[in-house]
Parts: structure tokens; sequence; C-alpha cells
């Protein structure tokens, strides 16, 4: 694998985890809701590769060429509206990465699949628990 495939590899790792966090600490200290922070931890914790060094020495933020934020990603209307951004986050970065784990692993690719169709159905539950806590 090129040093580029691994700088998205990581990139995409680190979105993923990311708006995974974010969705988890909602749930566990806006709503107090055990049962679906643990179920996003789980997932967080699913989505890690073994090669941490090479993806961490692929990393170039001085040269992201899109490292600064859209107008879109500065603000949020709501709750709601972190939620669902977090989510769709989360579930591209899962298709991107189970797209160029294909280059590498199977499994590691079946993964990511996984991942992404349970972010699809976990978006549909969770929104629904914030949407009627209005």
């Amino acid at each position: 694998m090129t040093k580029e495939h691994l700088r998205l590899i990581d990139a995409n790792l680190n979105r993923l985890r990311e708006g995974l966090r974010v969705i988890e600490d909602i749930f566990r200290y806006i709503y107090n809701d055990k049962e679906n922070a643990s179920r996003l931890k789980k997932i967080r914790h699913q989505s890690r590769l073994n090669f941490y060094s090479e993806l961490l020495s692929s990393r170039d933020i001085k040269n992201d060429v899109l490292k600064k934020s859209t107008t879109s990603e500065q603000k949020r209307e709501d709750l709601n509206s972190i939620l669902i951004a977090n989510f769709k986050r989360a579930q591209e970065s899962a298709r991107v990465l189970e797209e160029f784990t294909k280059l590498f692993s199977t499994e590691n690719s079946e993964t990511f699949k996984a991942i992404r169709y349970e972010l699809y159905d976990l978006e549909i539950v969770l929104t629904k628990i914030t949407s009627n806590s209005k």
C-alpha cells in the first residue's frame, strides 16, 4: 500500500471514530442511555486496524488541501442536527474504509461494511429518540 492509501485510511478512521464518539457522548451524557452508548462504543472499538504506526507516519496535516471547515460544518441548529451530521460523517467514512481496505483485507472490508449498515440502522432508531425528547 502506498503512503497516500495509508493517509486516506488514517483520515477516514479518524473521521469514523470522531463521529461515533460525538454520537456516543450524546447518548451517554445527555440521554444517560447506557445501552445505546455501549453499542456505539463497541462499534468504535471494532473500527481499529493493526498498523497504527504506519498510519500515523502517513499523516500529512500541513498539506491537507481541505482541512478548513466549510460554512455548513461551522453551524448546527440543535442537538438533532449534531447527531445527524455525525451519523453521516461516520457512515461516509465507513464506506471509504470498506472500499480501501479491500486492497489488503477482505475481512477488514466486511467489518467496515457491517459497521456502515449498523450505523444506518442506528440512525433511524436514535434520531427517533432525540426527536421524541424535544
